[in-house]
């Protein structure tokens, strides 16, 4: 196993260099950093000192990210009220820097809280910081998911052929249905949306609800059905958001692991349920906007789920009487609307935007019915891959077993086919965007 761990690690760091080799020196700091604080930390258990180092720890992790992803932010809005007398720092951010942020200071978190031991191994360790799989878009693995696995996975055939398949139908939905929302994404909101109709304005957002789901939803399949291969079971990121009946069932389905981050590390601590719950969950989605970029626009993005998460807290007992489906509708509004906070960083440009969205005049142009029907297979594709099939047969319906029975045979061709397919469009696409290298 020591081997396979090396060599793993060795291979994870060439992956990252390939991109951007001077940040290897940040990653190899953190992966030491929280390597001695997880020792100290269990050492020093229930004494003053291990709470001391379990700050150090989370101090000097927040400062590092702040430094490379927030500094021109804050400098910015410190620079607007009063000149500093040095420059604004670069806007480099090393690809992927969030996550594995993230899971160092839940690593050091758990070990404080006695859920895990110490990783004595350093080249354990750093498996876990630096595993290729979902290290620049996730999902976000807790140390303790992955903790026995790390030094006694066992690969075989079955995991092999789920991981290949996972991993096909990933990439499938990233180059097949993300990039070409993402073309038509482009041409609505980048390329002048001054001239837009309000059908218009919102098809343009309404396809980069569609590319961001798909993206992101494609990247965290990718890594999960590579850990598979590799012999390692990630949580899952994502469940059928756009099937959820409010906005906190949205989230409940969305990036699922950055959730469970902040009700774990960030929610409960602060009083959860029991106390203060409509401030901590102002907190929580405040912070949560800012864990996403580093602009004003997040932050409003943030605030803007806060209040609603706290509105439909205020009325659960009202909501739960209102019909599925109209519950349904309003979070799809929402969470669409909510996806012109997320793309506009400028909030002249936003106010523009959401101008157009409700009061623009102008005609609809020639070209959008040649989109609409152009892309209607398309759409009709992007309908069947929302709805939550799974939910629908439940495990031990004769249906569902009938499915699982045909998938097993048609699993292999159809992989190679999504392969086939993926690799054809991407050869000769010039165009595929990666929404998620802020993170």
């Amino acid at each position: 196993m020591t081997f396979r761990n090396v060599s793993l690690v060795v291979f994870s760091f060439i992956f990252y260099a390939w991109g951007e080799p001077l940040w290897i020196i940040l990653m190899l700091f953190s992966s030491f950093f929280d390597y001695f604080n997880g020792l100290l930390i269990e050492k020093w258990r229930n004494t003053p000192k291990s709470k001391i180092m379990l700050w150090f720890s989370i101090i000097g992790n927040l400062a590092l990210l702040m430094s490379f992803k927030y500094g021109g932010f804050i400098w910015d809005n410190i620079n607007y009220w009063i000149p500093l007398p040095f420059a604004r720092p670069t806007n480099t951010l090393p690809i992927g820097i969030s996550f594995y942020t993230f899971q160092t200071i839940s690593y050091c978190v758990d070990v404080y809280r006695g859920e895990v031991k110490a990783q004595r191994n350093l080249i354990s360790f750093m498996l876990f910081v630096s595993v290729f799989h979902q290290l620049v878009a996730g999902p976000i693995v807790r140390y303790k998911i992955v903790a026995d696995e790390i030094d006694n996975r066992k690969v075989n055939w079955q995991d092999i052929s789920e991981g290949i398949s996972r991993f096909c139908f990933g990439l499938f939905k990233k180059v097949v249905i993300a990039n070409t929302a993402g073309a038509l994404v482009a041409k609505y909101l980048d390329a002048g949306f001054y001239d837009l109709s309000s059908y218009e304005a919102w098809f343009g957002i309404t396809m980069f609800s569609i590319q961001i789901y798909f993206d992101f939803s494609g990247y965290s399949d990718m890594a999960i059905g590579l850990g598979r291969m590799f012999g390692f079971h990630y949580g899952e990121n994502f469940r059928h958001p756009y099937a959820a009946i409010s906005v906190a069932d949205f989230y409940k389905r969305w990036h699922m692991t950055l959730g469970a981050f902040f009700r774990d590390y960030v929610y409960i601590p602060l009083g959860g349920n029991r106390s203060n719950q409509l401030r901590n969950i102002m907190v929580v989605w405040l912070l949560t906007g800012l864990w996403h970029g580093a602009s004003w626009n997040f932050v409003l993005w943030g605030f803007y789920f806060g209040c609603i998460m706290i509105v439909e807290k205020l009325l659960e007992k009202y909501l739960k009487k209102t019909p599925k489906f109209i519950r349904h509708i309003y979070t799809l509004i929402l969470i669409i609307f909510s996806r012109a906070i997320f793309y506009f960083v400028d909030f002249g440009k936003l106010k523009d935007f959401i101008g157009k969205l409700f009061a623009s005049k102008k005609p609809i142009g020639d070209g959008f019915a040649a989109d609409v029907w152009g892309h209607v297979f398309f759409f009709a594709l992007v309908v069947l891959l929302c709805i939550p099939w799974d939910e629908i047969y439940k495990k031990g319906s004769k249906p569902y077993e009938n499915g699982t029975m045909v998938l097993s045979y048609t699993r292999p061709v159809l992989s190679i086919l999504l392969l086939l397919l993926c690799t054809i469009m991407l050869v000769d696409a010039t165009y595929n965007p990666f929404i998620y290298f802020r993170f």
